[in-house]
């Protein structure tokens, strides 16, 4: 069965142009979750783009994801959170504060001890890769085994994919970040992925 799309937002988007641009994407292929990357965003434009991108992306179908934010996916509406700093603990506190209504993604997942000590802790999903630049030799490898033996679901992120190179890990959730945002027109790049998953399925 093929992966569905997830789909992570730029590190530096333009701040005045890219709700425009995602809402041009999203009207394209089904998109199962979106997570909007902090970058190197201060606090308040952080909290003014996930917002606005909150209302495009759930629109569009997607669930909505913010990072590391709990307070900031309470206050606007958001579906859940993605944690990739803080380990156990922010997650633990992720879940108390989000469950049994939001979701809680698991990242910045480094080894199997990782993996496993996350995966424990009633999260949704566990994501192996980085959430966009080099990729991450150890991801795919990591992302097989765990789709092979748990059933909490698995995120295999790789910020370099191609759509004509198939998804071997098994994991249940293909995460899209640079590969999608670097070429000129994102919304057929993202489209591409889609048909070839579709070929795939």
């Amino acid at each position: 069965m093929a992966p569905q799309l997830y789909l992570i937002t730029p590190a530096d988007p333009d701040l005045a142009q890219f709700p425009r641009q995602l809402m041009g994407v999203l009207t394209g292929p089904e998109v199962a979750a979106l997570l909007v990357r902090r970058g190197a965003l201060a606090d308040a434009a952080y909290a003014e783009l996930a917002e606005q991108l909150v209302q495009i992306g759930q629109a569009a179908g997607a669930a909505v994801l913010v990072e590391d934010d709990v307070a900031l996916a309470q206050s606007i509406g958001a579906d859940g959170v993605h944690v990739t700093s803080g380990g156990a603990k922010a997650i633990r506190a992720a879940t108390e504060a989000l469950k049994p209504d939001g979701i809680v993604g698991a990242g910045n997942v480094r080894s199997r001890h990782d993996a496993m000590s996350f995966g424990e802790l009633d999260v949704d999903y566990v994501m192996f890769g980085p959430l966009g630049g080099a990729v991450d030799p150890q991801a795919a490898e990591l992302a097989q085994w765990w789709a092979e033996t748990f059933e909490v679901p698995a995120v295999h992120s790789n910020p370099a994919a191609a759509p004509d190179a198939a998804d071997e890990t098994g994991a249940e959730f293909l995460a899209l970040s640079d590969c999608v945002w670097a070429k000129g027109d994102p919304a057929a790049s993202l489209a591409a992925f889609a048909t070839a998953q579709q070929a795939k399925a």
